[in-house]
Order: C-alpha cells, then structure tokens, then sequence
C-alpha cells in the first residue's frame, strides 16, 4: 500500500504509455517517479502503464527492469514483497514498430483490457521519451491506430528538443496539431518543475516588500547561473548539433528569466501565467548583427584542464566529437528587457560545461545606497542581494548590511539565509514527479505552450545565423575553469562583477551567513 492516503489529491484514473520504455529518461527519472507518486497515494489504485519500445520483452523482464530502476535512482526504495507486487502488477509491457499502424491496433486491444481490469474510463496519457523526428508519426499512427477513440480524455506529453529551431519547430508543431489539439499537448521542460523555480512567483507575489521593488528603480541587475562540472560525456553526437545555445538557452535560461521578469498574472491560472512569459520574452531585445551578437554574447568550448588535480580532456577529444568543432560548450550574454518594468536592466546569464561547480543560483542585485551618504561616506557598502538557489542545494538568501559587533561603526554584508535543503532534505519531490501529476490532472501551468517555444527560437535563430556567419569569435577556456576571460569584462564594461555561486571561491566569500558557514 501507499505511504499516503488523500484521494483529493490523487490523480485521475488512466492508462500512462511511456514510448521509449527501455531508455536512460525513462530509467533514471520517468520510473522513479510514478514510483514516488504512488507511494504518496498520488496515483490511486486505478491505473495502469504500458512500456512501449521496439525492443522484444516480456512484461515480468520489464517489471525486473522496473525495480532496478528503482532500486539505484528513486528517493523512495521498495518496502516489502507485497508492496512492491501491488506497484509492479500495473505495469505490462508491449513491443510496437512505432512505424506500424497495426501494431497500435494491437496496443488499442491491450489497453482495453487494462481499462477493464482496472475501470479505467478511457484516459490516456502518451508519455513520448523519444527523438523529436518521431512525434509527428507516432502522433499520427496514435490516431490511425484507433488509440484515440475514447470517451475520456487523451493527453500527449513530448520532451525537448522541440525542433533545432524556429522553422523545425513550427513544421513539428503542425504535425502534432494534426492529431491533438494545443490544450492536449504538454511540452516538458524539466526545470519548470524545480522546487526553486516554482518558488519564484511565490516570492515575488506572496511578499509585500518585494514586489514593490522589482522593477529598474530598484534592481541593478540579474545575473542567472547554470553550471555543470560534467562535459558532455558520451552525448558527443547529439551536442555536437545542439550546443548549448539550444541544450540549455533556448529552454531552461528562457525560462528562468521569463520567471523572473513576468509581470503579476490577473489570476493564478496557467494560461494567464503563460500569458505573462509570452510577454517577456517577446519583449527581450533581439541581436539581429553580428555585431551585437559580439557585443552581448560570449561562446566558448572547453580544451584541456585540471580540476582538483584530475586531468580533463578538451571537447574536440571526446568521443562523437569532431576535431575541428566549432559547437559552444559555453554561452554567456547581456540580455535586455525592453519594457516599462525592466528597460536599461542587464540580464546576464552564463551556461556551460566543465565548469568548477555544479551550480543553478539566479541573483537579484539591488540598487546600491548612495554614495558619500551617511555610512556609505566612510565605507564602501556593498549591494544587497537576493539569491535563489535552485540546484543542488535549495534554498533562499538575502545579503544585507549590518554593524559588526565591537565598538566601531564598521558594517560588514550579512546573510539572512533559508536552507530548505539543509532543513527538509534532499528528499523533496523531482521535477518529474510534479510535471507528470500536473499532466494526468491537465495543469499546464508549468508547460511550455506554443507561442512561448516559438517566441523563444526566433530569440536565438539570429544569435545561431550569426555564428554560422563567423566561427571566428569561439573562445576556447581550460575545462575547471569559469569560462573564457571575456566573460568578466561583459559584467564590469557596465560597472557590475559576477557573485560568487554556492561552492565558489569558499575561503574568499564577500559574505557571512548567520548560521556561521
């Protein structure tokens, strides 16, 4: 049995089909999850999941796939035999050539029985963990398959990369709305579903004294953070044509900062939130020359390193790799908002591999006192700060200034911090686990809809079409480093330097936290 009990929030009852059932998402995260929402009594006990792959198997092979799965990557890990049967004896397994419409007419008779056994009333969730270039014919093969004749309702849930850009993207999308329609489709991006990055609007919108002063009159900058210690390991063929523009900015550095820059949604409902990013991002200055693009945006590919005294190989030594690539493993940019709220405030954002931490933290950088004003005419104050912690730890901290103890009037920068981390655990809910529940309940509040996806590719078409244009500006930085030199010059051009992540440069921070660490 499930460790809780609460069906008002449970999900409602369908048939999950996880295309792509013997792959790595599936594996490391798709199955973890069901796993954590049903030991939460999120899933009921009316539902079923069919592992679809090319793949011959039996449902009993699955089902040992399933537990070791399990096993290594799930927070929660299987109590005893009878618990474990109860989860397992909803999954079966089926093999199907995606290209073959019969074979979806078997997997409708197979279904049907499962919504039988169970009294399932028809809904069906289609989980696609499989290369973009596939959605169109499974989407279609779906619908001449009769898997869509239902009387409940049917809900197609698609990874990313969503196209390679914007005219991909768009001839993918025509596919899909050819079989569902727009409010059917749930387009992942699994950092929506970070308990940080959902956290933000609650910050912004759930404390009066801060929305009054997140605007230009009172932020200096933003600075957004996303840093991997890995490099691209045995991905070499897919990153090669992807990069980090596409991997990490077009999706998950967009995101964040639409978070961020949104303004006040009329209501809390996912299409008035998704209204708001809309607006962001159409309102982002876009770098149409090769000129801006080399006046804002800083590429850059890790060569060889060391890091903590291990040799790391350069991106062009990886395997999959060509040795004369030119594909960005870092992407820095000043980005700017070119609206009533954020005009002449500088986003930047950095993003790359091979970096010395593994680190998601976005900084708010409030306006600093005046100068040669009360204490600031003695000392040299620094700005106060509001830091979002996203991955790995979780958590919130504000800097502010504060007299040091003594008989001087000296200040020193102190931080209010909140460690959910440190406090909750590392056990906390995967982002998965909530975009799934969200999706079997049909909250697309934290789902990419089609205007968005289409407003952020024609954001970094331009930025692509001018690097195609000149190769010349790649910079290359040791891997364990923090990118190429330039990279600092795009902050202090404006007066500005880039915080220090969690982890950083720990015997040289310009803070102390009150818990003393």
């Amino acid at each position: 049995m499930s460790d809780i009990k609460n069906e008002s929030v449970s999900a409602p009852e369908a048939v999950y089909f996880i295309f792509g059932a013997t792959g790595d998402l599936a594996r490391r995260k798709l199955f973890p999850a069901l796993y954590s929402l049903y030991r939460e009594g999120k899933l009921g006990d009316r539902f079923a999941i069919v592992g679809v792959a090319r793949r011959p198997r039996t449902s009993v092979q699955f089902r040992d796939d399933l537990y070791a799965s399990i096993q290594e990557f799930c927070r929660y890990k299987p109590k005893e035999e009878a618990e474990w049967n109860a989860f397992a004896e909803h999954f079966s397994y089926h093999s199907l050539d995606i290209g073959n419409v019969e074979g979806y007419r078997e997997l409708k008779a197979h279904t049907e029985e499962l919504e039988a056994k169970y009294d399932i009333p028809g809904n069906r969730l289609f989980y696609l963990a499989l290369a973009p270039e596939l959605f169109g014919t499974v989407s279609r093969n779906l619908r001449d398959g009769q898997m869509l004749e239902t009387r409940g309702w049917h809900r197609l849930v698609i990874e990313k990369p969503f196209g390679y850009d914007y005219p991909s993207a768009e001839r993918l999308n025509e596919e899909i709305r050819h079989v569902f329609r727009e409010e059917q489709v749930f387009r992942i991006d699994h950092y929506l579903g970070k308990e940080m990055v959902q956290n933000i609007e609650v910050i912004r919108f759930a404390n009066a004294f801060f929305e009054p002063l997140w605007n230009k009159d009172h932020i200096a900058n933003v600075q957004i953070t996303l840093a991997e210690t890995v490099g691209v390991e045995e991905r070499g063929a897919y990153y090669n044509k992807s990069g980090a523009l596409r991997d990490m900015v077009q999706n998950h550095m967009l995101q964040m900062l639409t978070m961020i820059a949104m303004e006040p949604p009329s209501r809390l409902d996912a299409e008035d939130i998704r209204d708001e990013k809309v607006k962001v991002l159409r309102s982002v200055r876009k770098y149409m020359s090769g000129e801006d693009v080399r006046n804002n945006i800083i590429r850059g590919q890790y060569a060889q390193g060391t890091h903590r005294g291990k040799e790391l190989k350069g991106y062009r030594e990886e395997e999959s790799v060509d040795a004369q690539s030119v594909t960005e493993t870092f992407f820095s940019a000043r980005l700017l908002v070119d609206n009533f709220r954020w005009a002449g405030v500088p986003f930047y954002v950095r993003t790359g591999k091979r970096l010395p931490v593994k680190s998601t933290e976005i900084v708010i950088e409030f306006k600093n006192v005046p100068k040669n004003v009360l204490f600031a005419r003695d000392q040299e104050l620094l700005p106060n700060l509001l830091v979002i912690r996203v991955n790995p730890m979780e958590g919130i901290y504000i800097k502010i200034n504060a007299k040091k103890p003594g008989n001087d009037m000296t200040i020193q920068p102190v931080a209010m911090e909140y460690c959910q981390s440190c406090q909750i655990g590392i056990n906390t809910p995967e982002a998965y686990e909530r975009l799934i529940f969200d999706a079997v309940r049909g909250d697309h509040t934290y789902f990419t809809r089609w205007d968005e996806l289409a407003a952020a590719w024609k954001l970094i078409d331009p930025i692509a079409a001018a690097w195609r244009e000149d190769s010349g500006d790649l910079q290359f930085y040791p891997a364990g480093s923090w990118g190429p030199e330039k990279v600092d010059q795009l902050l202090s051009d404006d007066g500005f330097h880039w915080w220090p992540v969690n982890g950083q440069d720990e015997d040289n921070v310009l803070w102390v936290s009150n818990t003393g660490k």
